[in-house]
């Protein structure tokens, strides 16, 4: 792709260099034509946005993204009919419920329309299906500074808020707050071992699970963005995004055009698709920790001239500013967007799927995020596959990839997403023994094995997400070792081609005993990309296999099984008889082949077919 500056009539000149071009499309206009714009000339573009918009009415049931930030000033045009005045609220009366900083306002933009630029400059109806909460977490824009165990505190009643205001509502809580600091290095802090609290529903005994988006935390520095991409590795992901059962959002960007008149010797420095200088990765954590961040989303991009660094417009996203009296519009990146731009995706799937719960939301967002060829080039190998240990270390950068809206909510006729929610009960105890592994969960795949055989050696790919919350460990003690912050941990297996199902229900419980035992055995299963070694950390597990189509068609089943966590370790506190919950996302994928994969499956468990 190359941008070319022009008039119709030079390009109609040279016949050889049209006939050199595979297509023409207008360049797409940046947040920096929007955020120039004078203050007066910036009132038409809203209104005629606003014209196109529909929202869901106050009190409609939609769900809500409830902002922890630094307040929502609502008087803007954008923002008025999505987020009431009593849906506005601060931890602490005395600093209102307005937004000061602005901070607060630009993440509310973003979390209901996304990217401004891109709204403003199509011509089609709008249809908004979502709503916005606002909970004023911090009187001012900026790091949290003291004692960690009160930001807890305050989360946690930044959350009580909204709930005990309208306690059935879905939602999706957004907190781009995080630490300056990344010092934690992946270990549990009282910050984020509230979130996980909070989101696993500890008070309550797991009853109503809450969805968390935290952003990943920035790298500010502009000498360091020149040393990208070394200081995205170096830079740890900042308290509490470190959290479990958060879904944790880094910054990757499309945004490489500069459009700024006075910026010709500058150069975009992460390229079309690449990772953000901005974002924050946990390649300095031990290996023990989670996978972190989980995915990524836009957060723009910053400009070198090989002096310095710099940020600018045309790298950013618009948004809405919080003073509407002295403008509109402004522009906002890093983390702290990407973050939003996820809680405005989860809303979204809630809208299209209320009944899901707050664990197939978050496993659906990683289900559908894919790497760009961008992120491959700068974290794989060139020639050869790419070891299980280099996917690890791309996630871990990356996360599982930049998710699609679209790919989370259809499937294609040449693929297919299966969602399984169950329960299961991780631990039993016997009187007078100590607590022991109890259930394992047999889900059997309705694979179209006709089509599939058919297909033979055609290449495939079956992806795997389980999504669950874990309890982190009541006390303080021990947090260096993971089998002793979760109360429980899940694992997930496919049954192997010539597999009878006695041998694969004996193989998960010899590998269940390893794992309790804590053996490691080598993978013998070489097709999947990330490798039970790694795949298996935190609470959120997601994995793709490549292979033949026959060989797909023999994997009919996948097998939930739990591990090692303080429910079962620490007896004493009485919670290894407790259930839990999950979420099993599972697709499989025939790119470039035109067979109906999608329609067999459906007959076979009666979806009924909508005929356009």
């Amino acid at each position: 792709m190359l941008l070319v500056y022009g008039s119709v009539g030079q390009m109609k000149r040279s016949m050889m260099t049209l006939n050199s071009i595979a297509e023409l499309r207008r360049a797409k206009e940046t947040a920096e034509f929007f955020d120039a714009l004078p203050t007066e000339e910036q009132p038409e573009w809203i209104d005629e946005l606003n014209d196109r918009l529909t929202f869901p009415d106050d009190g409609a049931d939609a769900p809500y993204v409830c902002l922890l930030d630094t307040g929502v000033n609502n008087g803007h045009p954008l923002l008025q009919q999505a987020i009431a005045n009593a849906d506005k609220h601060s931890v602490e009366p005395a600093w209102a419920v307005d937004d000061g900083e602005g901070h607060g306002t630009e993440m509310a933009g973003l979390a209901l329309l996304g990217n401004l630029t891109e709204a403003l400059t199509i011509l089609a109806p709008v249809t908004i299906s979502h709503r916005l909460e606002s909970v004023k977490l911090l009187p001012e824009d900026g790091a949290n500074g003291g004692d960690a165990i009160l930001h807890g505190y305050l989360t946690s009643e930044a959350v009580d808020r909204p709930t005990v205001t309208a306690p059935h509502r879905k939602r999706v809580f957004s907190m781009a707050i995080t630490a300056r600091d990344n010092r934690d290095r992946g270990r549990p802090s009282a910050w984020s071992a509230t979130i996980d609290r909070l989101a696993f529903d500890a008070d309550a005994q797991g009853e109503a699970p809450k969805l968390f988006v935290i952003s990943a935390g920035n790298i500010k520095d502009p000498n360091a963005w020149m040393e990208y991409p070394h200081s995205n590795a170096s830079d740890g992901i900042h308290d509490p995004a470190q959290a479990w059962n958060a879904l944790t959002v880094g910054a990757m960007t499309n945004l490489a055009r500069i459009t700024e008149a006075d910026a010709e010797h500058y150069a975009p420095i992460a390229e079309n698709g690449g990772l953000s200088p901005f974002s924050t990765t946990s390649q300095t954590w031990q290996s023990l920790w989670p996978l972190k961040p989980d995915v990524v989303f836009e957060g723009g991009n910053v400009a070198q001239d090989g002096l310095g660094a710099a940020w600018m417009p045309s790298l950013s996203l618009l948004t809405t500013n919080a003073n509407p009296a002295e403008r509109l519009l402004t522009t906002s990146n890093a983390t702290s967007a990407a973050s939003a731009l996820c809680a405005r995706m989860a809303a979204q799937l809630m809208a299209r799927y209320p009944n899901l719960w707050p664990e197939s939301i978050r496993g659906l967002i990683v289900h559908s995020a894919q790497w760009t060829d961008a992120m491959k080039r700068m974290f794989l190998p060139a020639r050869g596959g790419p070891t299980k240990a280099q996917t690890a270390e791309m996630v871990r950068h990356c996360g599982f990839g930049e998710p699609s809206l679209d790919r989370a909510m259809w499937s294609a006729d040449n693929s297919l997403t299966m969602i399984c929610e169950e329960f299961l009960n991780p631990f039993k105890r016997e009187k007078g023994k100590e607590p022991q592994l109890r259930d394992m969960n047999l889900h059997r795949l309705p694979w179209p094995l006709q089509e599939l055989e058919a297909l033979g050696e055609t290449q495939v790919e079956m992806r795997v997400t389980l999504s669950y919350f874990i309890e982190p460990n009541p006390s303080a003690r021990g947090v260096t070792s993971r089998y002793r912050y979760e109360s429980h941990g899940l694992r997930f297996d496919v049954k192997r081609p010539l597999e009878s199902e006695a041998d694969f229900r004996a193989r998960i419980n010899a590998a269940a005993r390893d794992d309790e035992e804590r053996v490691s055995r080598s993978d013998n299963d070489p097709n999947w990309m990330i490798g039970k070694k790694n795949r298996h950390k935190g609470s959120l597990h997601s994995d793709i296999w490549k292979g033949s189509a026959a060989e797909l068609a023999s994997r009919g089943a996948i097998a939930v099984y739990p591990s090692l966590g303080w429910w079962k370790t620490r007896p004493a506190l009485e919670r290894y008889d407790q259930r839990i919950r999950y979420s099993l996302v599972v697709s499989i994928n025939a790119p470039d082949i035109d067979v109906d994969l999608y329609t067999p499956i459906a007959n076979q468990i009666g979806v009924p077919i909508v005929i356009e």
